[in-house]
């Protein structure tokens, strides 16, 4: 396909979205939508998050996202059980026919977000239509993949984006019109947000989204290890077949802004003056006596100066910044951007994981990635360990380092919002 010209691509093939029978809740059997919803898998951060989700109703998502058993086999067995048995009694059904899916959020501060969910042509990096901007870790690609295996079903759509030009597109032009009919659901989630979800199956329609999409890359804003697990089950099951697509919800950004916010680190078993006496001589580190809204504060205008952290878990926030040159230069690596070598993930990661603090970034038992603010630091005082909080980075620098194939350090990012978990499914055989 020849796409000269265009901003995004040139000379390749871009995005293929398709169509799909989507799977869903029958709401006159669970009776609330917002009850069996669910944020993705690795955002149910709550101490009591997974509990209060099964308990909110007795076919919440989360039965078959984060099955609970003993070991990991008996684990991704009660997730298959969970939903053959769901089709059977007819709690999860199968639309009449394939469809794309224009889906809709709203939360009660004015910000507005709608994308389109399809089955998406799985590529290659060197194809250049799918950028990744993160890497992933192997022991949560393996977990999804044994999960996605047992089940033979995407549950949750990955987030991407690309970049229109402002003005409507095609697909732009059919969510629009799509969106002032009747949706096929819709529903308000604890946290606020209203939902909202429509089955676009007219030829025309389908035809005039995919022929625009053809045109664009898609940068993955949420879902890494997702896309990785995606790719790796390609790779096990011969071409051409439904595993050669992904579940995905396509937003463009040029029209509806994501929110990019940090993802935060708790380290295990790391009491807040152990973390600090390491510090010693290499950072600056300030104590601040203040609630968490204005630590962040100061942590945001801190970071508009340079590398900045904030510590907390003994009841109390640590401003911790200026890094020493001398130690950036020892422990960054030099044969990356420099856009790349100034992120706070890089400074992060590089330098203070790896080289003052001695943790693993991929050991679970001594690290955890956590998206909320104040559940990381609930977290690190009820533990006794330590809450990295971190200042979010520009949705322009995480694309610009994608398109150069440049990938950040592990959960740099949280775009938002995320798509909820539940709304609309993809069975993978029938």
């Amino acid at each position: 396909m020849n796409t000269a010209g265009h901003s995004e691509a040139t000379e390749r093939r871009g995005l293929e979205l398709t169509p799909f029978r989507g799977l869903r809740y029958d709401p006159d059997l669970v009776g609330s939508l917002a009850a069996v919803t669910s944020p993705p898998y690795d955002v149910v951060v709550r101490p009591d998050g997974l509990h209060h989700l099964q308990d909110s109703d007795p076919h919440n998502i989360v039965r078959l996202i984060l099955p609970q058993a003993v070991t990991p086999s008996a684990r991704n067995e009660q997730a298959a059980d969970t939903l053959h048995r769901w089709l059977s009694e007819g709690v999860l059904t199968t639309d009449p026919e394939p469809g794309l899916y224009v889906y809709e959020q709203r939360d009660g501060n004015g910000l507005l977000q709608r994308g389109v969910i399809g089955a998406l042509r799985l590529t290659d990096p060197s194809e250049g239509v799918v950028l990744p901007h993160e890497d992933v870790m192997p022991h949560v690609v393996a977990d999804r993949a044994a999960l996605m295996r047992a089940t033979s079903a995407n549950f949750e759509p990955l987030l991407l984006t690309y970049r229109g030009n402002g003005s409507p597109s095609d697909t732009t032009t059919v969510v629009e019109r799509v969106a002032e009919h009747p949706p096929l659901l819709s529903t308000t989630t604890e946290d606020g947000y209203n939902h909202r979800l429509w089955s676009v199956t007219d030829p025309g329609e389908l035809a005039r989204i995919q022929t625009d999409l053809a045109r664009h890359q898609a940068l993955i804003a949420d879902g890494h290890h997702r896309w990785a697990t995606y790719r790796r089950l390609r790779a096990e099951h011969p071409s051409p077949s439904p595993w050669d697509y992904g579940l995905v919800l396509l937003v463009d950004t040029a029209r509806y802004p994501l929110r990019v916010r940090a993802i935060h680190r708790l380290l295990h078993g790391v009491p807040v003056a152990d973390a600090l006496a390491a510090l010693d001589g290499l950072f600056r580190v300030q104590h601040l006596e203040v609630p968490l809204p204005e630590a962040m504060e100061a942590l945001a205008d801190a970071a508009c100066a340079g590398n900045a952290f904030l510590l907390a878990g003994d009841g109390a926030f640590h401003l911790v910044d200026r890094p020493d040159p001398d130690l950036l230069a020892r422990t960054i690596p030099a044969d990356r951007p420099a856009a790349w070598r100034t992120l706070d993930a890089t400074v992060l990661h590089a330098t203070l994981l790896d080289h003052v603090w001695l943790i693993p970034e991929d050991d679970p038992a001594r690290i955890a990635y956590i998206h909320d603010t104040a559940a990381t630091v609930r977290k690190a005082e009820r533990d006794g360990g330590t809450a990295v909080l971190m200042h979010p980075v520009r949705e322009e620098v995480v694309r610009d380092l994608a398109r150069q194939g440049v990938t950040m350090p592990r959960k740099s990012t949280s775009f938002g919002p995320k798509p909820a978990s539940g709304l609309v499914l993809r069975a993978l055989e029938p």
